[in-house]
């Protein structure tokens, strides 16, 4: 197999974005993100602040309805939803696809793991962790009391997974969406990159 992309899933604290970036520094490959969002505009030519406007962690800049679950369609420019949301995901869908096909990386969120699901050459991770974890690690980057964090973190993790299901129709903590599941609070980062990698080799030899 010429190239194999990690996918990681994340609870907000979990760490599991920390995981992504230490496990494409050990693997010498490149860490998908934000970054994201410039290709798919790039692609697109729909501006990139449009993206980051409907990015998941927006969290609630636009209604979830029921499931629109991702097809792999493009809507046309010609069309009055070429900028809706539906179609910004779909351009950054396609961008997935385009770098699963063309490299090895690892790509954070953005369901990547359902855009994804029909490579043999992916492997899909969700990084959880208990309550207090998330929390002590979030604390490490926002100044808020107890109770604005804990509302952060229960806000983040709901937009995510309404996210998620919204695009996939798919359960966003549910483990069979996924080929590795890692609690990060009793490994370490460093214990849940080995952890993955371990499974590469395992699975991909």
């Amino acid at each position: 197999m010429n190239n194999v992309v990690i996918t990681i899933a994340r609870q907000y604290g979990s760490g599991g974005k920390t995981v992504g970036e230490m496990l494409a520094e050990r693997l010498g490959v490149h860490f998908y993100n934000k970054e994201l969002m410039k290709l798919a505009s790039e692609d697109s030519g729909i501006s990139e602040a449009l993206f980051v406007n409907a990015d998941e962690r927006s969290k609630g800049s636009w209604f979830f309805g029921a499931p629109n679950v991702y097809k792999g369609e493009l809507i046309p420019p010609e069309s009055d939803d070429f900028t809706s949301p539906d179609n910004l995901f779909n351009y950054q869908a396609k961008v997935i696809r385009r770098l699963a096909e063309e490299q090895s990386c690892v790509i954070v969120g953005r369901c990547a793991d359902f855009v994804l699901k029909d490579y043999d050459n992916v492997l899909s991770v969700f990084v959880h962790a208990p309550h207090d974890f998330c929390m002590e690690q979030a604390a490490k980057k926002h100044s808020m009391s107890h109770k604005e964090l804990e509302k952060f973190i229960q806000k983040t993790d709901k937009f995510r997974a309404e996210y998620y299901k919204y695009h996939t129709g798919r359960e966003w903590t549910d483990a069979r969406n996924y080929d590795l599941c890692l609690d990060s609070s009793k490994l370490g980062f460093e214990r849940c990159v080995e952890e993955i990698i371990a499974y590469m080799n395992v699975r991909f030899q």
